[in-house]
């Protein structure tokens, strides 16, 4: 197939291609700066978002499109700039895309767009799932329903849109779980905040099979989870990664202090919620890593 990638050298992006070049696609990644890559066999580096670019010229006979743009939300303190960058840096790529497919004459099977659970707002107590009405008001749920509303308008050119909500992805490398092992390292781990706010969470792995079981499963569209079906709380989280390095989990990071030192930003790492993959498990796909144990065990071993 030939599949575009807008995000395609970013974390999620790195990962991805490589498996789709493994399984013989044509990949075309969607770039500001095509001039930094070299293109191969089955890689081309496209530009766009600059002045006088038309990717639209190489990207007619796209069967699937792939958005995975966006200013990351641990770029730096959310002052008001900052906000407004990680809005409108996934508003502008969105727009972009629906842009592209418009002028293509050729309508892909499916596009998937990037999304997050955030959408759904913060809780200790409620399980979220696709039909759940989102109780969120805070600066990254309404960014997520933005952004939502924005790739929702490409079902005019496509033949099915996937909304990829994804929950705290786990990678050796990328990510926020080496920032999260650093402390236990230093033998200063220990429970973050209040230890109760939930972690919906997903192995790398799962993440990009996901992603191609969406491509490859034609009754599946609309807003999908992308965590594992067992999400747990901070404290439970930092403990298991403590049994695994063995390493002690003992210094608490108390909430007040993260948000001196984060400000707004903090509630990634302070709230959170219970989110279920019930759309992936109804249409029976299989997570290689459905527990936090072998997640961990196979990322920090």
């Amino acid at each position: 197939m030939n599949i575009a990638i807008a995000g395609g050298t970013g974390f999620v992006g790195t990962a991805l291609v490589d498996e789709l070049i493994k399984a013989h696609h044509t990949v075309f990644i969607l770039t500001r700066h095509p001039e930094k890559y070299h293109n191969q066999s089955r890689v081309h580096y496209i530009g766009w978002l600059y002045e006088g670019a038309r990717p639209e010229n190489a990207l007619n006979n796209l069967d699937v499109v792939i958005n995975l743009a966006g200013e990351s939300l641990n770029s730096g303190r959310w002052t008001a700039k900052r906000k407004q960058k990680i809005t409108e840096s996934r508003l502008t790529a969105t727009k972009e895309m629906n842009r592209i497919l418009a002028a293509c004459t050729h309508k892909p099977s499916v596009v998937i767009n990037a999304s997050a659970i955030g959408v759904y707002g913060v809780s200790d107590q409620l399980t979220f799932s696709e039909t759940t009405e989102s109780i969120g008001e805070d600066f990254l749920a309404q960014t997520v329903k933005l952004w939502e509303h924005e790739a929702l308008r490409s079902k005019i050119y496509s033949n099915r849109v996937v909304l990829a909500r994804f929950g705290l992805i786990l990678d050796q490398q990328g990510g926020a779980l080496p920032t999260m092992v650093l402390p236990y390292k230093l033998m200063a781990g220990g429970t973050i905040g209040r230890g109760t706010q939930w972690l919906s969470w997903i192995h790398i792995q799962d993440v990009i099979r996901g992603i191609l079981f969406c491509i490859d499963q034609p009754k599946i569209s609309g807003p999908v989870n992308f965590t594992s079906p067992e999400p747990t709380q901070m404290k439970p989280f930092g403990q298991m990664i403590s049994s695994i390095t063995h390493r002690p989990h003992w210094l608490p990071i108390p909430s007040f202090a993260l948000k001196l030192a984060l400000g707004e930003m903090s509630m990634l790492v302070l709230e959170g919620q219970r989110v279920q993959p019930t759309k992936l498990l109804h249409h029976h796909f299989s997570f290689s890593y459905p527990t936090l144990k072998q997640a961990l065990t196979d990322l920090l071993t």
